[in-house]
């Protein structure tokens, strides 16, 4: 286990973010000893506003065993592959890539989210094409001090959200994948892929913004001309209305107004996971 004290914008995907004390875990013990005081847990960082000042509670990142796993090579001539336990803190972009060099269906609608499969299970990550509930089998869970397993059904999941047990941490799953032809797989993964090509380069939290019902986000910023809005080094994306974009040493402070403002004149909810004290 490594215990250090790091601005969490060297964490996140949005680079914002003030200092924390970071346990980086590597087994059940190290977890367990991590979990005994007041803690929040952190993934890939995406998804995720830290304030300028950090937070107090020390932050947990998956490693060692939370951090490996497989989707598994399926067996000739099964119609359900269901894949080994999968560690929390692997990336999600290496087990979409690695699933579909192996023939093997139902993670397509999850390219390019640049999560951990813990973080994307507790906010439900996806698009419109899918979500990751959509092929989860089994879901491992510390909690109160213990391991338990439990089935995706009790877990509450709705459009970018879950009812995870308060202070739960996800800890690894098992997922259910259908092997398909490679052709297949490679045209669902290329529609997935063409929905994306307006998003922005430059450095986000992802979408900031849930869809209403029956619109989206992303076309109400365009419509009221806040594309292109600035606060500091922080900016609502010109290619996607739905991002805020750090052009270049933004601060949190910057995002936040920018956040407050589209939210007072639309009223859309918020995306991302909000840590600290923010103005």
């Amino acid at each position: 286990m490594k215990v250090e004290r790091r601005n969490l914008a060297e964490l996140t995907t949005l680079a914002v973010g003030g200092p924390a004390e970071v346990w980086t875990v590597e087994s059940p013990e190290d977890l367990a000893r991590a979990a005994s005081a007041p803690y929040r847990v952190i993934g890939n960082g995406s998804n995720l506003l830290v304030a300028d000042g950090g937070v107090p509670e020390r932050v947990i990142r998956l490693g060692g065993v939370f951090a490996q796993g497989s989707v598994g090579r399926p067996r000739p001539g099964e119609a359900t592959h269901l894949t080994p336990w999968i560690g929390a803190g692997t990336l999600l972009p290496s087990l979409v890539q690695e699933a579909a060099r192996l023939g093997l269906s139902g993670l397509e609608p999850l390219l390019g989210i640049p999560a951990s499969v813990g973080g994307a299970v507790r906010m439900n990550a996806g698009t419109r094409f899918g979500e990751i509930a959509d092929v989860l089998e089994a879901v491992e869970l510390f909690h109160e001090g213990r391991f338990r397993v439990l089935d995706p059904s009790e877990l509450g999941f709705g459009y970018r959200t879950s009812r995870l047990p308060g202070g739960a941490i996800v800890t690894r799953v098992r997922l259910r994948l259908v092997p398909a032809p490679a052709a297949a797989i490679e045209a669902r993964m290329a529609e997935v892929d063409a929905a994306r090509k307006g998003q922005p380069k430059r450095k986000s939290a992802g979408c900031a913004f849930k869809n209403p019902p029956g619109d989206a986000a992303g076309r109400l910023v365009d419509a009221a001309g806040f594309k292109g809005l600035r606060v500091g080094a922080a900016m609502v994306s010109r290619e996607h209305g739905n991002f805020i974009v750090n052009t270049g040493g933004a601060r949190a402070e910057d995002v936040w107004k920018l956040v407050k403002r589209i939210q007072e004149e639309l009223g859309l909810e918020l995306e991302w996971e909000v840590w600290g004290e923010l103005p």
